[in-house]
């Protein structure tokens, strides 16, 4: 049966099937696990490539997309490269390597060839309420920063990713670009910035909600709330028996098979995982950081920033630490947020306990992470620092990039829980990761997704590495092959070697995202790689040589 209710944003649909009630029942196709980005896009994908399995969806709370996923939950920022310094380290000899960046520009693409094909097929509606263009900004201070950021700048502006790349040191174009961070700022500190016009400001909640509601237009899909997922087993035949609470019945279980089953929880991916028994989870132990963000909705300064301006983090702090000023639009409503400030709490969820990092530790992964302890005394130093913080001391931190901030304008604001991987390294012993990584078992059958950053802006390609991972046979269909190339017409191609395809690409998805960048599209791409060689429009020696501008001068990319 079918049971229609509202959701916070729109009409969601939630069913409940009389199916899922009994293990000895024919076991669903997939179950997922965790009503966020990552589950809400593996289910579009196995919904285009096999409309005909059943796949299931038990999500904890109340409604989706209210943990990391919700948009007062992260920073709403499309995480391409464009203004991350972090994915951008200097090395001993002064240069700087962009390989990083180049992986999660490319990675971005891809969000955005999946997300322009969900409008185009009508899965999701109405693109400015879940993506903005909104030009992404690197920001920094003092000869050795601003030496950094020109180096950055010369290595990033010669790559097709990143040739409508600005620069400048001059005063003036960075206060046009920012009023509120020049308004009172030193004028005698060195100051430079970098500018890209088609960054993005994204709404993961809204997209998650909006995929998850067209999910539920197919008889083969099924989503219950407030059902917790309580225990994963193995079953004689090889599938899963996923036992779950209804939380809304007096925490009744029941159970449900699977042939396979995605953890995309979050925080609690690590300890499902842990519970399926399988050998590759206990390599694996999680380190919770929280995040809190000061914001206002002061319609007078809001309106005087309209860009996502990142600065450096901190030596030893997480990536998620790097501070920033973001405009925002939280569900229609103009804003401005900046932090992140770390706290800590052994809660792997915001909406978590406060046992989970206890009930987290094993045998097998509680020594590498007293070794992580003592390798990254920086990073246990900048977390007892970031939790002694005070108001006062988060409100001088804004004043680092707006001089003239009222504290009446601003309140505190508790984002979202993080669990940082630590993995077991047989040579290095624990090793603290700041990135996402995909868990599998050898069959494939049981699967997770760990970690935290870059996290929902990189959904799509996360969820098609895993496709790979678990679908081994399957992925390399015909069927498949064909309809994946209808998703993701850059699949199985490099944009970052293929610039004719990248150009056409950002425009078509422009068009279908009502992004900057848009406008007419060629009707081959034989006429875009013409168009490319007609406008000549490679960049030139001048603007990539690294000894980069003088002050007073702006360095403008091409706007192709």
């Amino acid at each position: 049966m079918k049971l229609y209710r509202s959701m916070a944003a729109g009409v969601g649909l939630l069913t409940i099937s009389s199916a899922l009630m009994a293990a000895d029942e024919s076991p669903v196709d997939v179950v997922l696990i965790g009503g966020g980005t990552m589950s809400a896009t593996l289910g579009t994908y196995l919904q285009e490539l096999e409309p005909n399995w059943n796949v299931a969806l038990f999500e904890r709370l109340g409604e989706v997309a209210e943990e990391s996923s919700n948009a007062w939950n992260n920073s709403g920022s499309g995480h391409s490269a464009f203004c991350e310094m972090n994915y951008t380290p200097q090395l001993e000899d002064g240069s700087v390597t962009i390989d990083r960046a180049i992986k999660v520009t490319e990675d971005f693409e891809v969000s955005r060839q999946f997300w322009a094909h969900q409008v185009d097929q009508g899965v999701l509606h109405d693109p400015a309420s879940f993506i903005t263009s909104m030009p992404h900004m690197s920001l920094v201070w003092g000869d050795e920063h601003v030496n950094f950021l020109r180096e950055r700048y010369a290595a990033m502006h010669q790559h097709p990713f990143y040739e409508q790349m600005e620069y400048t040191e001059d005063r003036d174009t960075i206060r046009q670009w920012l009023p509120l961070v020049m308004d009172g700022a030193d004028e005698d500190q060195p100051i430079a910035a970098t500018r890209m016009p088609i960054g993005t400001e994204v709404n993961y909640g809204e997209i998650t909600r909006q995929l998850i509601h067209s999910l539920g237009d197919n008889d083969h899909f099924t989503l219950s709330l407030n059902s917790e997922v309580r225990g994963l087993d193995r079953n004689d035949d090889g599938t899963w028996k996923v036992t779950v609470a209804d939380l809304a019945n007096g925490e009744k279980e029941h159970s449900v098979n699977a042939r396979y089953v995605f953890i995309g929880a979050g925080g609690a991916a690590l300890p499902l995982l842990q519970a399926s028994g399988i050998p590759e989870a206990k390599q694996y132990a999680g380190f919770p950081v929280g995040g809190q963000f000061l914001y206002t909705t002061n319609p007078d300064v809001v309106a005087q920033h309209r860009v996502k301006a990142y600065g450096l983090a901190a030596e030893g702090s997480p990536p998620m630490s790097v501070p920033h000023m973001d405009a925002r639009m939280l569900d229609g409503q103009p804003a401005i947020f900046f932090g992140p400030f770390a706290t800590f709490s052994s809660k792997f969820l915001k909406n978590g306990s406060w046992t989970d990092l206890f009930g987290s530790m094993t045998f097998s992964n509680t020594w590498p992470m007293m070794e992580v302890g003592m390798d990254n005394f920086n990073l246990v130093q900048y977390l007892v620092g970031q939790v002694m913080q005070s108001d006062e001391d988060r409100m001088e931190a804004l004043k680092q990039f707006y001089p003239q901030a009222n504290p009446d304008d601003w309140k505190l604001w508790t984002a979202g829980q993080r669990v940082q991987i630590i993995k077991n390294d047989p040579e290095k012993g624990g090793v603290l990761q700041f990135g996402t990584e995909v868990v599998a078992s050898e069959d494939g059958t049981m699967s997770a997704l760990l970690g935290a950053s870059p996290g929902a802006s990189t959904a799509p390609p996360i969820m098609l590495r895993l496709l790979s991972r678990v679908f081994p046979q399957q992925i390399e269909s015909a069927a498949w092959q064909e309809k994946l190339h209808e998703i993701i017409p850059s699949y199985g191609q490099p944009l970052a070697d293929n610039p004719a395809l990248l150009r056409d690409l950002r425009r078509r998805t422009a068009n279908s995202l009502a992004l900057a960048g848009g406008g007419p599209e060629p009707t081959t791409l034989e006429q875009a790689v013409k168009e490319e060689r007609e406008e000549g429009d490679a960049p030139s020696e001048e603007a990539i040589e690294p000894s980069g501008p003088v002050a007073g001068e702006s360095r403008t990319g091409t706007d192709t």
